[in-house]
């Protein structure tokens, strides 16, 4: 799914508006229908329940009378509480003209406010997405009440005061709602962590906007669901064998991190790869070779860390970094490994730790390299400390077009960034996640699918943190979230994968 600006959603209503023959208030009304089904499956409250509406000037209230009007019309007690204001929006002021007369509707001032109870459901439609400045006066006031009542909150479109491709100033006033329902397609705000407070559950429902109109509208920031990867992943041949899918190479292990070379080559092998090497300081030898028996197993000559490169010659693909460690010599493997190779690269954990303690081997980063940093490793890399979300993505966008590299930046809804500035956002994935080892596990699956050449760069990483998390949440079923450790991670890789598989026979 494509993540819209303001302006260009706006433009999108316009175009649906053409294309389809109905006017922007019959659009308005199509909205506040299907926001009325989900309010009344989703809340499911009585009769009696007090709904109250607060409605901004624009159309976001509009929105919201509309929708007052639909819940009285089905027998529910509808408050409407009316943001006063210069100028009101055209459907906005059609919409508050059709309220019929059993709905109480009056104007909001700081000394008449509602009670608004417990039990009570508050809709928030003061302001949209449009919003480009802080709320003050009045508008702040009546957020700051509603923050304070007990009532459960509904935001419509997006919570107000909040902006939707941008940074709020410090201490802003914005409605914390319990829900956020949009249309059709979901905004960029809710997507991160500082703003999850304010979004809280959000919702997309679908309003039929005109979709040629969404497939030809440029964007540079995407969210990935099962949909959006339909095709991506071909079917296995059937006159396959173990080269077809590429012989990996892992460079990982030290004294007391051999965990997360097992976990990592368990899940490169999960992945699909047809061969496994991996390389491990001595100390790993019987770890490996009787924990993940698939692999092939290289000792490096020290006993607690790696010295030494191998051979490149024989890989499709080349991961480094779990459980690796820090060591003088580990960092010069790196170095070499940066110097030689001609195969795409996976680079987690230590190996970025490294890049980030010396950042001239930034500059020898082979194209297309994958870099999956948190974002503390992140922040080594880039050498600043970001200032919030928004401008950590926008470091993230800058950085792999200088490093001309792909970037997964991990966490809720993890971010993958590429060469071209383009940044997608992984739908899948639980709390449960937050694991020691997930990364690990992570890494080998990405290896996997950069070893196999039928996948470009841009696929292997979708696909394969599409499919970790959704092994997390598969593995969530079984254990619950608290109870997730990264090895169940391992055993859901292949059901996440065959979800994603295109039939062979699929025309």
């Amino acid at each position: 799914m494509k993540l819209l600006s303001p302006a260009q959603t706006r433009a999108l209503d316009q175009a649906t508006s053409k294309a389809q023959g109905i006017t922007s208030l019959e659009l308005m009304e199509r909205a506040a229908t299907t926001l009325l089904d989900w309010l009344l499956t989703t809340l499911q409250p009585t009769y009696t329940t007090p709904i109250h509406l607060f409605c901004g000037p624009g159309n976001n209230g509009g929105d919201g009378l509309a929708l007052a009007r639909l819940l009285h019309e089905a027998g529910y007690v509808a408050h409407v509480w009316l943001l006063p204001a210069e100028r009101y929006s055209a459907d906005f002021t059609a919409n508050r003209h059709q309220l019929p007369d059993g709905i109480s509707c009056q104007e909001l001032d700081t000394a008449r406010l509602p009670d608004l109870p417990a039990g009570a459901v508050v809709v928030d439609a003061l302001f949209g997405a449009g919003l480009n400045r802080p709320l003050t006066g009045l508008a702040a006031a009546v957020v700051a009440y509603l923050n304070a009542a007990a009532a459960f909150t509904v935001a419509v479109d997006i919570p107000s005061g909040l902006f939707a491709d941008a940074a709020q100033e410090p201490d802003s006033a914005v409605v914390q709602a319990q829900y956020t329902v949009s249309f059709e397609l979901p905004k960029l705000a809710f997507l991160l962590p500082q703003n999850a407070g304010f979004v809280g559950e959000w919702h997309i429902l679908p309003i039929g906007l005109e979709p040629v109109v969404i497939h030809k509208t440029a964007v540079d920031n995407y969210y990935v669901d099962a949909a959006f990867l339909q095709g991506r992943l071909p079917a296995r041949p059937k006159f396959s064998h173990k080269g077809t899918f590429g012989h990996a190479l892992l460079l990982a292990g030290s004294r007391g991190k051999v965990g997360a070379a097992v976990l990592a080559a368990s899940a490169c092998l999960r992945g699909g790869v047809g061969l496994l090497t991996v390389r491990v300081p001595e100390v790993g030898y019987f770890i490996l070779q009787t924990t993940v028996p698939e692999a092939m197993c290289l000792t490096d000559p020290a006993p607690d860390f790696l010295t030494e490169l191998p051979d490149l010659q024989p890989y499709a693909a080349v991961g480094m970094g779990p459980g690796l460690g820090q060591a003088e010599a580990s960092r010069e493997v790196l170095r070499q490994l940066l110097h030689k190779a001609k195969v795409p690269l996976v680079l987690d954990a230590d190996a970025l730790n490294l890049l980030g303690a010396n950042r001239d081997l930034l500059d020898l980063l082979p194209p297309d390299t994958l870099l999956t940093p948190h974002p503390k490793e992140f922040e080594r890399l880039t050498g600043e400390p970001a200032r919030d979300d928004y401008h950590r993505l926008e470091q993230l966008r800058a950085f792999t077009r200088q490093r001309r590299c792909y970037c997964v930046l991990k966490g809720a809804y993890t971010v993958l960034a590429t060469p071209d500035g383009i940044i997608y956002f992984n739908s899948t994935g639980n709390p449960g996640m937050a694991t020691g080892g997930s990364g690990d596990v992570l890494t080998g699956l990405l290896l996997a699918l950069r070893a196999d050449k039928r996948l470009s760069p841009l696929n292997a990483a979708l696909l394969g943190l599409y499919a970790h998390g959704r092994a997390g949440d598969l593995a969530a079923r079984e254990t619950g979230e608290a109870g997730l450790v990264a090895g169940d991670l391992v055993r859901f890789i292949g059901p996440a994968l065959q979800e994603l598989m295109a039939s062979p026979h699929r025309l």
